[in-house]
């Protein structure tokens, strides 16, 4: 039974969450939490402080130590808006390093959006068959994403968090009102952004989640004597306007809110009222799942492929690479054909490659961008499409793995991987090692369309101990050109796999 540990690295705090996965379902087994604004500097100076980090990397180690007391086979260590924002984020990543050994990933506010969307998803009863507009408000940033039917319709990152807000606009306890005035239309202009896309989504359900949406929650059912998870916006609004005309010791002593979210939970709050007005929303209903749950979910899936949300992953994954051929204009066809081949190949030769599992998947999404680059200009294809992929947001895949997916579609021309050249640099000794297989895999089935007329419909392989043979199926006569093309491929191939390449028309 694997265990896998999320830490979420935040503006405002640092999560900790571990969970086994027991008959393709996360079980919890451990969590932890503490305040450490680490971003409360960035948002100020551009920089994170240094007592931010020690109290920060004192908690990570903490949290090492849970992990390795409950035996956990795999890490996942994100950052979010601090890190994004911080000109000294480098240095606070190395120190993380050599503290715990964990490797920090700063990810984007859309696949932030997106983990914490995957979380809910999977993990909230109802969620997945409606029109659902999910809130997730951290210390840096707010996402807003509408999902109908479980897939992500639209999304948008606002730089809107509780910590931001306070440290920018709110220097006085309680806040003076031509404060209050400046972030109500900072916060407006910001929301307007994503206002008609949202009222267009005609959204049946509404879920906050995070620390701003839990004190709101909790300082609403506090008077209540029914304990609804729904709040209504008229609700927040007049806790909102309350929360403003209070100090910082007064907020702490409402239900729901602690000393610490005292600090900041007006500016959370105000968020929170202009998001429920303006979209004309009649409330919220909390959720204490967050990016931790999604990074676990992630995790899970990509272990096990028979897990209840794989296939809403995959799909999602499917979803944004057709969209990025589209937007780059690279001819669909052409390219489902070349992956088709491409998931052909990689099964009949599982003995020669030996690639491990996700490969397959990887080498997929190579196939389907491999002419992105195409779009910015013919010259030098090969190195815009490297860029493109590993520059572009692509739902499902993180940054190494988009590393992975351009290094693989990069080296379909003339030039071949090396460990020092710049697409293979940043890949890990391993993966210097697969890489290559990979592309040899994606240069046959791209050589397999050859002509661009589809002549060539499937292929067989045949595999025996110093040879590999491939049998071309064909719909009509003349694939003296893809003949030609695998050929040329003969002695890259004796170079990454030991074994001599023969190829005929079955």
């Amino acid at each position: 039974m694997p265990t896998f540990a999320a830490v979420d690295i935040g503006a405002n705090s640092v999560r900790l969450l571990i969970s086994r996965l027991q008959r393709h379902r996360l079980h919890p087994i451990h969590a932890d939490r503490e305040v450490t604004r680490l971003g409360e500097s960035v948002f100020r100076t551009g920089m994170l402080s240094s007592d931010a980090m020690a109290q920060t990397i004192q908690v990570l180690r903490r949290f090492h130590r849970a992990a390795q007391s409950h035996g956990v086979n795999a890490v996942r260590v994100v950052a979010t808006s601090s890190l994004r924002d911080a000109r000294n984020a480098s240095a606070f990543i190395d120190w993380v390093r050599g503290a715990t050994g964990w490797k920090v990933e700063v990810i984007s506010g859309i696949e932030e959006g997106r983990l914490i969307h995957l979380a809910i998803m999977a993990n909230l009863r109802g969620a997945a068959s409606s029109r659902v507009l999910l809130f997730d408000l951290g210390g840096g940033s707010c996402e807003v994403t509408t999902s109908i039917g479980g897939q992500i319709q639209d999304m948008v990152s606002l730089p809107l968090g509780a910590v931001r807000l306070t440290r920018e606009f709110l220097q006085n306890d309680p806040p003076k009102k031509g404060e209050l005035e400046q972030v109500r239309e900072y916060i407006a202009e910001e929301i307007a952004r994503f206002y008609g896309r949202a009222i267009a989504a005609h959204v049946q359900m509404v879920v906050a989640t995070s620390g701003t949406a839990a004190a709101l929650a909790g300082a609403y059912t506090a008077r209540r004597a029914s304990k609804s998870a729904a709040v209504p916006a008229q609700a927040v609004v007049k806790v909102a306007s309350k929360l403003a005309k209070m100090s910082a010791a007064e907020r702490a002593n409402m239900p729901g809110i602690n000393t610490r979210r005292a600090e900041i939970i007006v500016s959370g709050a105000m968020v929170f009222a202009e998001l429920l007005t303006r979209y004309k929303l009649p409330g919220f209903r909390y959720s204490p799942l967050g990016l931790r749950d999604g990074i676990l979910t992630q995790m899970a899936a990509d272990y096990d492929r028979h897990t209840s949300f794989q296939k809403r992953i995959e799909s999602q994954r499917r979803d944004a690479l057709v969209a990025m051929g589209s937007r780059y204009e690279v001819n669909a066809k052409f390219a489902v054909t070349v992956r088709d081949l491409a998931i052909k190949l990689f099964a009949g030769m599982k003995k020669v490659h030996q690639l491990p599992p996700e490969y397959e998947e990887w080498l997929t999404a190579a196939a389907m961008l491999h002419e992105v680059g195409a779009y910015v200009n013919r010259a030098g294809r090969r190195r815009h499409t490297y860029y493109l992929i590993s520059h572009s947001e692509i739902f499902g895949y993180s940054v190494y793995q988009r590393q992975i997916i351009a290094a693989i579609a990069r080296y379909v021309g003339k030039s071949y991987p090396a460990p020092d050249t710049r697409p293979m640099r940043p890949l890990t000794a391993e993966d210097k090692q697969l890489v290559p297989k990979a592309v040899m895999l994606l240069r046959l089935a791209r050589a397999l369309q050859q002509s661009r007329r589809g002549i060539v419909t499937d292929v067989g392989v045949k595999v025996q101990a110093e040879t590999v043979s491939l049998q071309l199926i064909t719909h009509r006569a003349g694939a003296d050109l893809e003949l030609w093309a695998l050929n040329k491929e003969r002695s890259y191939f004796r170079a990454v796999f030991g074994r001599e390449l023969f190829a005929a028309v079955s």
